[in-house]
């Protein structure tokens, strides 16, 4: 029995190569893919009767070396993957096409008619897979609950910010003095509201980490009702207005981006404002907030206040003060770790988003 070539008719998709052979009744086939090329052999009904027929195919790019074959009374169908998904100008690395090679045109598609037969399969797998998550019935109050939280803050921290532009418009410098006494009760309110943004990814109600949200909402409330809460003499002075403007310059933009995201909406600059203006913003809040700590040590020493009494061997107290310089490096070390994880939440937002327009 003489050894012959068999028709064989391809066509491919984005992944995968499609390989039909025109042998009926074949049998003891040896299929193998070695140094990207495809090893067929079997015996089989074809072209000039009962013999057996044998081809080898060298694949234009890299293929895995997984083979799906199936063999029906009439041909051999065979699906090879391809290693990268990407669209293949011919199908064999010689640029002369096999004279045994043919388009099969039952399933021959041009790349951009297999460009659309791919978005719609993955539109059907991602609706398949969609339907498959379970609904959550409190979806709909938890939604709620978000937009309100993030509604309340937005005007919280919106009248915070209006206020002391007006202020200063009118007084100019005179404004940074008296800060603490027409802005405080509201940025109480704010603050002591925000404390909910570390029970919030705490339960899973959001995705943002919780490490995140507990340095940027401790320290802050660190700073507002420590160092200036509690010392009469730090409320006064003007770096009081440049943290509280600072800290209200950026929710301004993020508190009104989740309210949207919590209704499906999303406006294209406020979307940008909210993952740019905090690059700048954040270092000279942290800024601000160290400048505040530095100026309160020497209060802090002269009044003893928070001291902790010491026995006589010891000496007469331990001064709050070596906790601030302390909590002046964890400040940092803070600012570092949010940074970080803002910008990958910055770099993903983006990338995500350039993906979806291409």
């Amino acid at each position: 029995m003489q050894t012959l070539t068999p028709r064989v008719f391809w066509a491919q998709r984005h992944g995968d190569v499609y390989l039909r052979v025109e042998i009926s009744d074949a049998k003891n086939l040896d299929i193998s893919i070695q140094e990207n090329i495809l090893h067929f052999r079997g015996q089989g009904h074809g072209a000039k009767g009962e013999n057996e027929y044998e081809f080898n195919l060298e694949f234009l790019k890299p293929v895995k070396s997984e083979i799906k074959h199936k063999s029906t009374q009439r041909q051999v169908n065979i699906t090879v993957r391809k290693l990268e998904r990407c669209w293949w100008g011919r199908l064999t690395m010689q640029e002369r096409k096999p004279s045994f090679l043919a388009p099969d045109f039952d399933r021959w598609l041009d790349e951009s008619d297999a460009e659309m037969e791919l978005k719609k399969e993955e539109e059907i797998n991602k609706v398949t897979f969609e339907s498959r998550i379970p609904k959550d019935r409190y979806l709909g109050l938890k939604k709620g609950y978000l937009f309100t939280y993030n509604l309340v803050q937005f005007l919280g921290f919106s009248w915070v910010f209006v206020n002391m532009t007006v202020r200063l418009f009118i007084l100019g410098q005179d404004s940074f003095y008296d800060t603490f006494h027409t802005i405080a009760d509201v940025m109480y309110f704010c603050q002591m509201l925000a404390i909910v943004e570390m029970i919030n990814p705490a339960v899973g109600l959001v995705r943002t980490g919780l490490i995140p949200a507990f340095i940027q909402v401790m320290g802050r409330n660190f700073i507002l009702f420590v160092i200036f809460g509690s010392l009469d003499d730090m409320q006064n002075k003007p770096v009081v207005f440049f943290v509280f403007y600072l800290w209200s310059s950026i929710e301004i933009f993020r508190y009104p981006f989740y309210m949207l995201a919590c209704i499906g909406t999303e406006w294209k600059l406020l979307t940008w404002l909210r993952y740019t203006i905090w690059i700048p913003l954040y270092p000279l809040g942290i800024l601000a907030e160290a400048v505040a700590v530095i100026q309160s040590i020497p209060i802090f020493n002269e009044t003893k206040f928070l001291s902790i009494r010491l026995p006589e061997a010891l000496g007469s107290s331990l001064s709050f003060s070596y906790i601030l310089q302390l909590y002046l490096l964890l400040m940092f070390l803070g600012m570092f770790i949010n940074f970080r994880y803002l910008y990958k939440q910055r770099s993903r937002r983006f990338r995500t988003k350039k993906r979806k327009s291409n």
